[in-house]
């Protein structure tokens, strides 16, 4: 079990006691968190407990996908389309009866937003080039990290879209926000990789006070990348500061000088 799902955190907590009821449904779902929160981890969980778990999850980042092509790799092309083109199956098809997750939706080109919706509301789509329709049992979550709502204002995102996705909506708070977690995490993370390298390093207290102290503005992916990075990286059987990366290890100096300030107080309290 990762350490995402076992949190210290009441709010998250709370959230995961839920997840089994939303799963049952058969509602869209979207999540809102920042990058690097779990997004599609949790997305992924919600699949494995829903009556979907024996078929497809299948993810599409709606950021990574240039606009001209994004059409075709959502709804897939029909033979013909294009002189020599073959028929290729898009992602809504390949996640029949399964579940579609759809990452970084705000990103979503909004002609693509107006297909999108079709297809919510009739179940059936044509693929590019076209002209039958096929029909599809597919389970929808999305996820985002913008502000949707924003972006209704300054209309690039369509209103009865977000209305349609945003049935249930689950909120996963940035990882400065759940501190409880993050020594847990550290653990996760550093036993995992220190066996997929088949490297035998400990971690020495300093440094996972850097790391426990950092505010983490990548989450728990630049979490995950960092110490990856740092085991990669070391070549004694302890991790000292000077074999963290640059930014952590100003961030050292910093809690350092913190430290001998808060001491020096201290003392100046005593003293009184």
């Amino acid at each position: 079990k990762h350490s995402n799902l076992e949190t210290q955190n009441s709010d998250l907590k709370s959230l995961y006691d839920k997840i089994p009821r939303y799963a049952d449904s058969e509602s869209a779902i979207s999540i809102r968190g920042e990058t690097g929160t779990g997004k599609e981890y949790l997305a992924r969980y919600i699949h494995f407990y829903s009556k979907r778990r024996n078929e497809k999850f299948v993810a599409i980042n709606c950021a990574a996908i240039p606009e001209d092509l994004f059409e075709a790799e959502l709804f897939g092309v029909a033979e013909g389309a294009a002189t020599g083109t073959v028929a290729r199956q898009g992602k809504i098809e390949l996640a029949n009866n399964g579940t579609l997750f759809l990452d970084e939706i705000g990103d979503l080109p909004l002609n693509t937003q107006v297909k999108l919706l079709r297809f919510l509301q009739e179940k059936s789509f044509e693929r590019v080039g076209g002209i039958t329709t096929l029909k599809v049992d597919v389970r929808i979550i999305a996820a985002t990290n913008k502000d949707l709502k924003e972006a209704i204002k300054k209309k690039t995102f369509r209103e009865d879209l977000f209305y349609r996705l945003n049935v249930i909506t689950l909120t996963l708070p940035p990882l400065r926000e759940r501190r409880e977690d993050i020594s847990d995490l550290i653990d996760y993370f550093w036993n995992r990789y220190t066996k997929e390298l088949h490297k035998d390093v400990l971690i020495s207290p300093e440094v996972k006070d850097i790391l426990y102290s950092y505010d983490w503005p990548g989450n728990i992916r630049e979490l995950e990348n960092a110490i990856e990075r740092i085991i990669v990286l070391s070549e004694d059987e302890v991790v000292n500061i000077d074999d963290l990366p640059m930014e952590l290890r100003e961030r050292g100096a910093d809690l350092y000088s913190k430290a001998l300030s808060d001491i020096g107080f201290a003392e100046r309290v005593e003293h009184l």
